[in-house]
Protein backbone atom coordinates (compact mmCIF):
# COMPACT_ATOMS: atom_id res chain seq x y z
CA UNK A 1 0.00 0.00 0.00
CA UNK A 2 2.51 2.53 0.80
CA UNK A 3 4.06 2.35 -2.48
CA UNK A 4 0.99 3.53 -4.07
CA UNK A 5 1.00 7.12 -2.01
CA UNK A 6 1.10 9.60 -4.54
CA UNK A 7 -0.44 12.41 -2.58
CA UNK A 8 -1.00 13.33 1.04
CA UNK A 9 -2.59 10.55 3.07
CA UNK A 10 -5.51 11.69 5.90
CA UNK A 11 -6.06 8.68 8.48
CA UNK A 12 -9.12 9.15 10.39
CA UNK A 13 -9.06 8.42 14.42
CA UNK A 14 -11.82 6.64 15.43
CA UNK A 15 -11.05 5.52 19.47
CA UNK A 16 -13.26 2.54 20.30
CA UNK A 17 -12.30 3.50 23.81
CA UNK A 18 -13.97 4.72 27.39
CA UNK A 19 -10.79 6.96 28.25
CA UNK A 20 -8.83 8.81 25.17
CA UNK A 21 -7.26 11.73 25.73
CA UNK A 22 -10.32 13.80 23.08
CA UNK A 23 -12.58 11.34 22.34
CA UNK A 24 -12.87 8.73 24.72
CA UNK A 25 -16.67 6.99 25.01
CA UNK A 26 -17.95 9.01 22.22
CA UNK A 27 -17.94 6.06 19.42
CA UNK A 28 -17.96 2.60 21.72
CA UNK A 29 -21.04 1.91 20.49
CA UNK A 30 -21.11 0.31 16.83
CA UNK A 31 -23.89 2.55 15.63
CA UNK A 32 -22.03 5.99 16.98
CA UNK A 33 -18.65 4.39 15.15
CA UNK A 34 -20.18 3.73 12.15
CA UNK A 35 -21.48 7.05 12.15
CA UNK A 36 -17.94 8.61 12.69
CA UNK A 37 -16.92 6.34 10.06
CA UNK A 38 -19.22 7.68 7.17
CA UNK A 39 -18.70 11.39 8.65
CA UNK A 40 -14.54 10.67 8.20
CA UNK A 41 -15.00 9.36 4.79
CA UNK A 42 -17.19 12.06 3.65
CA UNK A 43 -15.04 14.97 4.64
CA UNK A 44 -11.96 13.35 2.89
CA UNK A 45 -10.44 10.61 4.72
CA UNK A 46 -8.28 7.96 2.92
CA UNK A 47 -8.01 5.78 5.65
CA UNK A 48 -9.09 5.11 9.18
CA UNK A 49 -7.42 3.96 12.54
CA UNK A 50 -9.45 2.55 14.88
CA UNK A 51 -7.82 1.18 18.53
CA UNK A 52 -9.19 -0.36 21.46
CA UNK A 53 -6.43 0.94 24.49
CA UNK A 54 -6.10 4.62 25.33
CA UNK A 55 -2.44 5.63 24.94
CA UNK A 56 -2.77 8.56 26.73
CA UNK A 57 0.11 9.82 29.30
CA UNK A 58 -0.82 7.86 32.26
CA UNK A 59 -3.29 5.75 30.80
CA UNK A 60 -2.72 1.60 31.64
CA UNK A 61 -2.47 -1.36 29.67
CA UNK A 62 -5.57 -2.59 28.28
CA UNK A 63 -6.10 -6.33 28.18
CA UNK A 64 -6.07 -8.21 24.36
CA UNK A 65 -9.28 -10.11 25.20
CA UNK A 66 -10.79 -6.21 26.13
CA UNK A 67 -9.37 -4.92 22.66
CA UNK A 68 -10.40 -7.44 20.42
CA UNK A 69 -13.72 -6.76 22.03
CA UNK A 70 -13.51 -3.23 21.42
CA UNK A 71 -12.17 -3.33 17.85
CA UNK A 72 -13.47 -6.13 16.07
CA UNK A 73 -17.14 -5.27 16.10
CA UNK A 74 -16.63 -2.27 14.71
CA UNK A 75 -14.77 -3.23 11.93
CA UNK A 76 -17.18 -5.95 11.08
CA UNK A 77 -19.79 -3.21 11.10
CA UNK A 78 -17.64 -0.62 8.92
CA UNK A 79 -17.02 -3.39 6.51
CA UNK A 80 -20.79 -4.75 6.50
CA UNK A 81 -22.34 -0.85 6.55
CA UNK A 82 -20.34 1.05 4.38
CA UNK A 83 -20.17 0.91 0.75
CA UNK A 84 -16.69 2.45 0.43
CA UNK A 85 -14.21 0.02 0.65
CA UNK A 86 -12.10 2.22 2.63
CA UNK A 87 -8.96 0.85 4.10
CA UNK A 88 -8.76 0.03 8.08
CA UNK A 89 -6.16 0.56 10.16
CA UNK A 90 -5.65 -1.44 13.47
CA UNK A 91 -3.84 0.51 16.54
CA UNK A 92 -2.76 -1.75 18.74
CA UNK A 93 0.79 -3.50 19.77
CA UNK A 94 -0.81 -7.14 20.50
CA UNK A 95 0.16 -9.62 17.58
CA UNK A 96 -3.48 -11.13 18.80
CA UNK A 97 -5.69 -7.86 18.62
CA UNK A 98 -3.56 -7.50 15.23
CA UNK A 99 -4.52 -10.77 14.00
CA UNK A 100 -8.39 -10.39 15.25
CA UNK A 101 -8.77 -7.18 13.50
CA UNK A 102 -7.43 -8.40 10.01
CA UNK A 103 -9.53 -11.16 10.09
CA UNK A 104 -12.48 -9.10 10.60
CA UNK A 105 -11.27 -6.70 7.81
CA UNK A 106 -8.59 -4.33 8.50
CA UNK A 107 -6.05 -3.94 6.10
CA UNK A 108 -3.01 -2.15 8.37
CA UNK A 109 -1.30 -2.51 11.52
CA UNK A 110 -0.56 0.30 13.43
CA UNK A 111 2.10 0.02 16.21
CA UNK A 112 3.39 2.74 18.46
CA UNK A 113 5.41 -0.21 20.05
CA UNK A 114 7.49 -0.61 16.99
CA UNK A 115 7.68 -4.82 17.32
CA UNK A 116 8.65 -3.96 21.12
CA UNK A 117 5.56 -4.86 23.49
CA UNK A 118 4.91 -8.16 20.73
CA UNK A 119 8.03 -9.29 18.37
CA UNK A 120 5.43 -11.45 16.79
CA UNK A 121 3.41 -8.83 15.60
CA UNK A 122 6.19 -8.01 13.03
CA UNK A 123 6.13 -11.64 11.72
CA UNK A 124 1.95 -11.41 11.45
CA UNK A 125 2.81 -8.75 9.18
CA UNK A 126 5.23 -10.73 7.37
CA UNK A 127 2.79 -13.84 7.18
CA UNK A 128 -0.44 -11.81 5.88
CA UNK A 129 1.95 -9.44 3.75
CA UNK A 130 0.11 -6.97 5.82
CA UNK A 131 1.73 -3.02 5.72
CA UNK A 132 2.87 -1.41 9.30
CA UNK A 133 3.54 1.43 10.69
CA UNK A 134 6.74 1.96 12.90
CA UNK A 135 6.81 4.51 15.93
CA UNK A 136 8.87 5.59 18.38
CA UNK A 137 8.37 5.92 21.97
CA UNK A 138 10.51 6.52 25.18
CA UNK A 139 9.15 4.47 27.94
CA UNK A 140 5.12 3.30 28.06
CA UNK A 141 2.08 5.07 28.03
CA UNK A 142 1.76 5.03 31.81
CA UNK A 143 5.34 6.63 32.22
CA UNK A 144 6.05 8.32 29.08
CA UNK A 145 5.97 11.57 30.08
CA UNK A 146 7.66 11.02 33.39
CA UNK A 147 10.67 13.28 32.87
CA UNK A 148 11.29 12.09 29.34
CA UNK A 149 14.70 13.04 28.46
CA UNK A 150 17.02 13.58 25.06
CA UNK A 151 20.66 14.34 23.76
CA UNK A 152 20.26 14.79 20.44
CA UNK A 153 16.27 14.00 19.70
CA UNK A 154 16.28 14.17 16.16
CA UNK A 155 19.57 11.57 15.88
CA UNK A 156 18.20 9.12 18.63
CA UNK A 157 14.75 8.90 17.30
CA UNK A 158 15.92 8.14 13.81
CA UNK A 159 18.93 5.76 15.59
CA UNK A 160 15.88 4.04 17.13
CA UNK A 161 13.54 4.24 13.99
CA UNK A 162 16.38 2.61 11.90
CA UNK A 163 16.77 -0.49 14.18
CA UNK A 164 13.07 -0.96 14.44
CA UNK A 165 12.95 -1.36 10.63
CA UNK A 166 15.80 -3.59 10.00
CA UNK A 167 13.79 -6.05 13.24
CA UNK A 168 10.72 -5.43 10.62
CA UNK A 169 12.88 -6.30 7.22
CA UNK A 170 14.27 -9.33 9.44
CA UNK A 171 11.13 -10.09 10.47
CA UNK A 172 10.01 -10.75 6.21
CA UNK A 173 8.53 -7.55 6.17
CA UNK A 174 9.27 -5.93 2.98
CA UNK A 175 10.15 -2.59 2.63
CA UNK A 176 7.38 -1.52 0.56
CA UNK A 177 5.29 -2.61 3.38
CA UNK A 178 6.28 -0.19 6.12
CA UNK A 179 6.44 3.58 7.71
CA UNK A 180 8.14 4.97 10.08
CA UNK A 181 6.31 7.67 12.86
CA UNK A 182 8.46 9.56 14.82
CA UNK A 183 6.11 9.82 17.84
CA UNK A 184 4.96 13.19 18.45
CA UNK A 185 4.11 12.81 21.84
CA UNK A 186 5.02 10.11 23.07
CA UNK A 187 7.78 10.21 25.67
CA UNK A 188 8.69 14.09 24.32
CA UNK A 189 9.21 17.10 26.01
CA UNK A 190 7.59 20.43 24.50
CA UNK A 191 10.82 21.38 22.84
CA UNK A 192 11.34 17.59 21.55
CA UNK A 193 8.15 17.70 19.35
CA UNK A 194 8.77 21.09 17.63
CA UNK A 195 12.38 19.91 17.23
CA UNK A 196 10.92 16.66 15.53
CA UNK A 197 8.78 18.46 13.30
CA UNK A 198 11.67 20.95 12.10
CA UNK A 199 13.59 17.92 11.30
CA UNK A 200 10.84 16.27 9.51
CA UNK A 201 12.69 16.01 6.28
CA UNK A 202 15.73 14.12 7.78
CA UNK A 203 12.59 11.35 8.24
CA UNK A 204 11.23 12.09 4.56
CA UNK A 205 15.39 11.32 3.09
CA UNK A 206 14.97 7.74 4.91
CA UNK A 207 13.19 6.28 1.76
CA UNK A 208 10.48 5.05 4.18
CA UNK A 209 6.67 6.91 3.89
CA UNK A 210 6.41 8.87 7.48
CA UNK A 211 3.06 9.14 9.32
CA UNK A 212 2.39 12.64 11.43
CA UNK A 213 0.34 12.51 14.80
CA UNK A 214 0.09 15.89 16.21
CA UNK A 215 -3.81 16.41 16.29
CA UNK A 216 -4.82 18.05 19.08
CA UNK A 217 -2.16 17.02 21.53
CA UNK A 218 -1.28 19.14 24.28
CA UNK A 219 2.28 20.79 23.61
CA UNK A 220 0.25 22.77 20.59
CA UNK A 221 -1.84 24.02 23.26
CA UNK A 222 0.62 25.11 25.43
CA UNK A 223 2.00 27.04 22.45
CA UNK A 224 -1.76 28.28 21.87
CA UNK A 225 -2.80 28.66 25.26
CA UNK A 226 -5.74 26.54 24.91
CA UNK A 227 -6.31 23.71 26.93
CA UNK A 228 -9.38 21.74 25.43
CA UNK A 229 -8.09 19.75 22.73
CA UNK A 230 -11.20 20.02 20.63
CA UNK A 231 -9.69 23.60 20.02
CA UNK A 232 -6.68 22.84 18.67
CA UNK A 233 -7.72 21.53 14.80
CA UNK A 234 -6.60 24.91 13.30
CA UNK A 235 -3.20 24.26 15.25
CA UNK A 236 -2.85 20.59 13.85
CA UNK A 237 -3.91 21.95 10.66
CA UNK A 238 -0.47 24.23 10.83
CA UNK A 239 1.78 21.43 11.13
CA UNK A 240 -0.08 19.47 8.53
CA UNK A 241 0.76 22.37 6.03
CA UNK A 242 4.33 22.28 7.01
CA UNK A 243 4.74 18.66 7.30
CA UNK A 244 3.05 18.22 3.80
CA UNK A 245 5.48 20.93 2.27
CA UNK A 246 8.51 18.47 3.94
CA UNK A 247 7.18 15.25 2.18
CA UNK A 248 5.48 13.47 5.17
CA UNK A 249 2.72 11.34 3.44
CA UNK A 250 -0.10 10.24 5.93
CA UNK A 251 -1.60 11.88 9.01
CA UNK A 252 -3.15 10.63 11.54
CA UNK A 253 -5.94 13.30 12.74
CA UNK A 254 -9.30 13.54 14.65
CA UNK A 255 -10.75 16.20 12.85
CA UNK A 256 -10.51 15.36 9.09
CA UNK A 257 -11.74 18.03 7.04
CA UNK A 258 -9.92 20.91 8.32
CA UNK A 259 -6.86 18.86 7.66
CA UNK A 260 -7.96 17.12 4.19
CA UNK A 261 -7.90 21.21 3.21
CA UNK A 262 -4.70 21.99 5.01
CA UNK A 263 -2.87 18.80 3.23
CA UNK A 264 -4.43 19.80 -0.20
CA UNK A 265 -3.62 23.38 -0.62
CA UNK A 266 -0.36 22.51 1.07
CA UNK A 267 -0.15 19.48 -1.57
CA UNK A 268 -1.18 21.91 -4.39
CA UNK A 269 1.70 24.68 -3.54
CA UNK A 270 3.96 21.67 -3.32
CA UNK A 271 3.25 20.58 -6.38
CA UNK A 272 4.00 24.14 -8.04
CA UNK A 273 7.34 24.67 -6.15
CA UNK A 274 8.40 21.91 -7.74
CA UNK A 275 7.37 22.79 -11.32
CA UNK A 276 9.13 26.18 -10.75
CA UNK A 277 12.37 24.61 -9.38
Amino acid sequence: MFKKIDKPMIMGILNATPDSFSDGGQFTGVGAAIRQAIAMIDEGADLIDIGGESTQPGSDAVSVDEQIRRVVPVIEAIRESISVEIPISIDTTQAKVARAALDAGANMINDISAGRDDETILKLASERNTPIILMHMQGKPKNMQDQPYYQEVVDEVLVFLEQRIQAALKAGIPKSNIAIDPGIGFGKRKQDNFDLLAALQRFVATDFPVLLGTSRKGFLGKICNVSEPTELATATAATTTIAVMNGVQIFRVHDVKENRQAADIAWAIKQSQQQIE
